[in-house]
């Protein structure tokens, strides 16, 4: 019996009875989560906001970490169980901060949500200097997450989920160069790596946390219609990208292959309550389903060996610590 998903080893589906059209409110039916604590980043704005109402309604606490705390005021008003705090991904010292708040609470973590992203935007850096959907879409996670570690370990079972994209088909991480000091800043090649590495971390993330009771998962929610993921993108680019028209609509055969939010959210809210998830981790997942190997060849559905490949995952671990400065020690 395969003990790891290095290599997609235990990439294939698992007869969820779920699909593309299954919502979020679909896959948490009969599921009682009262006395659970999750987190939710990003969790006031799209997919996140939804995931965080679902889990809420379902009745985890449900901890909201936002940069902007009256948006996220407003956008979660009338929700139960929810919780704010600050928290800017692209600040590492704001995720300790929230870290730390978190841990002198002394309260178990059972639901880590690494859903926050950014996408389409310009080449910037943050404060180290380094490439900013790296260090949004991947190490505020790293980092998180390995600031959390006590509280998921006390949890006795606890998910960590990823939220990743097809994007990741995109691009290979580029351990050569993975902030574009030397190559040509491209915003769908840094993306692309910045998912690859979510994969990557949530599968060697599984195989070094199953021993403390900790599961990890990496998702492709779907494209999805009506999120903030594209406020930078410009109309040009997806003209480009042959999604809209010249008066910027998006073209009809596009509208009818989006997913709705609640719909978005579905693979999320699996991944972080479904049983037929109890003994199986390090897989990557989307329309609420293990997900299948892609082809190398082209962009399509399932997910790229080389993002699951186990000495990319190590080499990706090690590079991470040095990175963002933190020794991450499963123990």
């Amino acid at each position: 019996m395969k003990q790891n998903n290095y290599q997609g080893a235990l990439q294939n589906p698992v007869g969820s009875g779920f699909n593309a059209k299954s919502t979020a409110n679909n896959v948490i039916n009969g599921i009682d989560l009262t006395g659970k604590i999750a987190i939710v980043t990003g969790g006031n704005t799209g997919i996140g906001l939804e995931t965080a109402k679902i889990l809420a309604n379902a009745g985890a606490t449900v901890i909201v970490p936002a940069r902007d705390i009256e948006k996220a005021k407003k956008n979660l008003q009338g929700i139960p169980n929810i919780e704010l705090a600050e928290m800017d991904l692209i600040n590492p010292d704001s995720i300790d901060a929230f870290a730390e708040k978190f841990l002198s609470s002394n309260r178990p973590l059972h639901l880590l949500i690494n859903n926050a992203g950014i996408m389409w935007v310009p080449f910037r850096r943050d404060n180290r200097g380094i490439e900013s959907q790296l260090a949004t879409n991947y190490l505020a996670q790293f980092q998180l997450t390995a600031r959390l570690w006590t509280a998921l370990k006390k949890a006795n079972s606890a998910r960590v989920i990823n939220v990743s994209s097809q994007g990741h088909q995109f691009a290979r991480f580029d351990f050569d160069d993975p902030n574009f000091l030397y190559r040509e800043y491209e915003t769908l090649q840094a993306y692309g790596q910045s998912k690859t590495a979510c994969n990557l971390f949530a599968l060697e993330l599984d195989n070094r946390g199953k021993a403390f009771g900790v599961r990890s998962y990496s998702l492709h929610p779907g494209s999805i219609n009506g999120t903030e993921l594209a406020r930078e993108a410009s109309l040009e680019l997806f003209q480009k990208m042959g999604l809209c028209d010249a008066e910027g609509n998006i073209l009809p055969e596009i509208a009818a292959s989006l997913k709705t939010i609640p719909q978005g959210a579905a693979t999320t809210v699996w991944c972080a309550t479904s049983a037929l998830l109890n003994d199986l981790g390090g897989v990557y997942c989307e329309d609420a389903e293990v997900a299948v190997i892609a082809p190398e060849s082209s962009i399509t559905a399932g997910v790229k060996e080389y993002s699951l490949d186990e000495n990319n995952a190590k080499r990706l671990w090690l590079l991470s610590e040095k990175m963002t400065g933190i020794a991450f020690k499963i123990d």
